[in-house]
């Protein structure tokens, strides 16, 4: 059975020194000091800065992150070159991370101590997969990854410019450092990847000059006189699967197709990347449609199996998280999910992300009563999409062309022509994201018969007699508007398109209501609410990435050519605000080439070529 957990590590301070990891017998650094030994072994090994000036991106990969200095040091090579690349990502993987109290003691005394805090300040809760932590205003990026890099390894998509080999010491930690693991971090090596390690352990050399690396020994550090750098000269280049390739790498102008979360969420990711965007939408304002609603949740999920469902919802209520705290977005903080079903304690939380709470303490939390037990999400909550939209909107600095219906697309020369129902053009680049809602549906092609237009009616309460103080949700959910109501909700029938309020689906969202306060009958109000669609695939999950080249199939999402400059981006279903973050992100890594900011299963699990591989998989079915 999986876990969302994952164990941290213990750490032995009693030098402060050289902390000491009881449970491998070996220190973290050198006792001559942890950043100098980085800096000479991991930067200066890797040919660091030359190597990457001029650079648009350049990405390091190592393994065991450990207590983070590698990546301190780095950031401040980074900082401290005026001929800097652009972006630099950086890519940790680690099997027992510090606690954030632990991380706070490892850099009490640091040299770098802004860094150091501000490392402190996005340290995440210490759940299993890929987490993104943006500084310097997205110029610099850790794609830090919690669990067994022998795992991590193979999940990773991304090409690595330079690798790190900072495990324990091999005899104590061999996992690190056999041929098996080597060869997994070769797979992400193109020629002229670098690599560097104190280390000089001979089946270690051995394992990669087998792999197609250059191996020497040079200058070690402090009392090591010797370790070891790299150069990748494979005599035969891997094959690349074409459904990894990126589709727009050269792109420096988009369009994205939708105003709403979708479409502001991949305007800034791409933004951020440096790329000039345009925001197109056939109706006069932002946020439009669904995105339109007054309040909505955002929080992760939890399982037993930690499935790709709850995997790909936790990345994505964390991306929400740290990005409302970058916007500085005023939000409701914390929300309560009521468990009615199983006990909590089969199963267990996360410090940080999910916390299982008693009727009683769950109550105390929502300053009111509640029936059940809760798992409590501290850094869910509730917002207004619509304030989340503009907010997006606002910071990626896109341009907005409002008004402007999109009709068909039209493959050019260099991108894609957007056009009107008359044929007029409405915009072009070389990339093109398609991020709407219903509305866009034939703008999707093949893809439109995957997806379900679901009508949804909340209601408004203007005056409740149960109105927690946080969102509460459950079979149904209640956000207080801050006025002493509160909207619930919110129904679901596929395939309706009727915009008008209706009597019947305010009495089953506040039977719902009902049920969830513990009253013995619904109360009574007014018909007031508001009605929106939401677009939603067989498995609950959205779809993201590139569309099939017409005429070819292959066995294997992975394998898959895609065409290029389109990035589909939509059926985020009733999780948009809980998603889009994490989507626009996955777009933008998807069209640049950048490291995915998922593992390549949860990439699969989302991609959009996903039904029609089932489909051929098991035909007439």
């Amino acid at each position: 059975m999986k876990s969302a957990a994952v164990p941290p590590a213990e750490v032995d301070f009693s030098d402060p020194g050289a902390p000491v990891a009881p449970a491998f017998g070996d220190v973290y650094h050198s006792r001559a000091g942890a950043l100098a030994q980085a800096r000479h072994v991991f930067v200066a090994g890797n040919g660091l800065p030359a190597r990457w000036r001029g650079r648009e991106r350049f990405v390091v990969l190592e393994t065991g992150f450990g207590l983070g200095n590698n990546f301190l040091a780095t950031w401040d090579a980074w900082r401290q070159d005026p001929a800097r690349c652009e972006r630099l990502v950086f890519v940790s993987v680690e099997k027992h991370p510090l606690r954030r109290e632990d991380l706070v003691r490892a850099h009490a005394h640091s040299a770098l101590p802004e860094l150091a805090r501000q490392l402190v300040d996005h340290w995440p809760p210490l759940t299993a997969g890929l987490h993104t932590l943006n500084f310097e205003s997205g110029c610099v990026e850790l794609l830090l990854g919690l669990g067994d890099a022998r795992e991590l390894l193979r999940e990773l998509v991304l090409q690595a410019d330079a690798l790190y080999l900072d495990g324990f010491a091999p005899q104590r930690n061999p996992e690190l450092w056999d041929e098996w693991l080597l060869k997994s971090l070769s797979r992400h090596a193109v020629p002229g990847t670098t690599a560097a390690t104190w280390s000089i352990n001979r089946p270690m050399r051995r394992a990669l000059a087998s792999l197609g690396f250059e191996v020497e020994l040079a200058a070690g550090f402090a009392s090591k006189p010797e370790m070891t750098v790299a150069r990748f000269a494979p005599r035969h280049l891997p094959q690349r699967p074409a459904g990894r390739e990126p589709l727009a790498p050269a792109a420096r102008r988009a369009v994205i197709v939708g105003a709403g979360l979708a479409g502001a969420a991949c305007a800034l990711a791409l933004a951020r990347q440096g790329l000039a965007c345009t925001v197109v939408d056939e109706l006069p304002g932002a946020a439009p449609a669904s995105s339109g609603n007054p309040a909505g949740l955002f929080h992760g999920t939890l399982n037993p199996d930690d499935g790709p469902h709850a995997r790909f919802n936790r990345a994505a209520a964390l991306a929400t998280q740290a990005l409302l705290a970058e916007l500085g977005l005023p939000h409701q903080q914390g929300l309560l999910r009521l468990e009615t079903r199983r006990p909590l304690d089969a199963m267990q939380g996360v410090p940080g992300y999910v916390q299982a709470l008693s009727a009683q303490a769950a109550s105390a939390l929502a300053g009111t009563t509640l029936a059940h037990p809760a798992w409590f999400y501290p850094g869910g909550g509730a917002l207004a999409p619509a304030a989340y939209t503009r907010a997006m909107l606002n910071a990626s600095g896109a341009a907005l062309l409002l008004g402007q219906h999109v009709a068909a697309l039209e493959e050019a020369v260099d991108g894609w022509r957007l056009l009107d129902a008359q044929g007029h053009l409405v915009a072009e680049a070389p990339l093109v994201v398609l991020a709407g809602g219903h509305a866009q549906l034939p703008l999707l092609g093949e893809l439109a018969a995957d997806l379900v237009v679901q009508r949804g009616q909340l209601t408004h309460l203007p005056a409740a007699p149960w109105c927690p103080a946080l969102p509460v949700a459950g079979e149904g959910y209640a956000i207080a508007d801050g006025q002493g109501g509160l909207w619930c909700g919110a129904t679901t029938q596929d395939g309706d398109l009727d915009p008008s309020l209706r009597e019947a689906d305010q009495a089953d969202n506040l039977a719902r209501y009902a049920r969830l306060a513990g009253l013995a009958a619904a109360p009574r109000a007014p018909l007031a609410g508001r009605v929106a669609w939401r677009l939603i695939a067989p498995d609950r999950l959205p779809l993201i990435g590139g569309l099939a080249t017409p005429g070819e199939a292959a066995e294997q999402l992975r394998l898959q050519p895609r065409r290029p400059g389109l990035v589909v981006c939509t059926g985020l279903a009733s999780r948009g605000i809980t998603w889009a973050a994490l989507a626009g992100r996955l777009v933008a890594a998807l069209a640049l080439g950048s490291p995915r900011p998922l593992e390549a299963e949860l990439l699969d699990a989302v991609d959009p070529l996903r039904f029609a591989l089932r489909r051929r998989r098991k035909p007439g079915r």
